[in-house]
């Protein structure tokens, strides 16, 4: 099963610096980065830091690449 993430645009749209919620969420620079890149997957435990820090679900975030829009 393959995601896609959509953090990138959600940042984006709540205008959240990249660096700012790295710090928020405790994940490095990188660590958000490469999640926003879609070069890895979150460990649980990240993944609930963000979905808590924005007051999304994982889903929301986080997409089956075979979904339809």
């Amino acid at each position: 099963m393959e995601f896609r993430c959509r953090l990138k645009i959600i940042l984006w749209e709540k205008n959240i610096k990249q660096g700012e919620f790295a710090k928020a969420v405790g994940i490095s620079q990188a660590g958000i980065s490469s999640l926003v890149n879609n070069k890895s997957l979150p460990t649980f435990e990240n993944a609930y830091k963000i979905c808590k820090e924005l007051g999304m679900e994982v889903y929301e975030i986080w997409e089956e690449e075979n979904e339809e829009l």
